[in-house]
């Protein structure tokens, strides 16, 4: 879904972008999040966790462009699993195992 930026020029061509860190919409992140819209556009701007998102144009409120780089999407997901993590282990609970294997069936 991403990879990283990398410009390539000398003298006589001009710049050409190899592979590049594509930007997602909210419709976009939302997918990626199994989220909501309304979710994204929270978390974008005012409720916690904040999503790294770059505006586009000015204004208050939803006013501008909103876009998201798919690597930083990426390390948010990492960054809130590693924090869950953290959580549930201070916690003292453990997660129950399964009464029997996922290729046997209750009868």
């Amino acid at each position: 879904m991403s990879g990283k930026l990398n410009l390539v020029s000398d003298r006589n061509d001009p710049i050409r972008i190899e592979a590049i860190d594509a930007l997602l919409t909210p419709e976009q992140v939302a997918k990626r999040l199994n989220t909501s819209l309304d979710w994204v556009w929270d978390h974008s701007s005012r409720k916690a966790p904040l999503l790294p998102a770059i505006r586009f144009g000015g204004g208050p409120g939803r006013a501008g462009l909103l876009r998201y780089r798919a690597s930083k999407i990426e390390e948010f997901i990492a960054e809130q699993e590693r924090l869950s993590s953290i959580i549930h282990r201070r916690s003292g609970r453990r997660i129950a195992r399964p009464t029997c294997s996922p290729t046997e069936t209750e009868e």
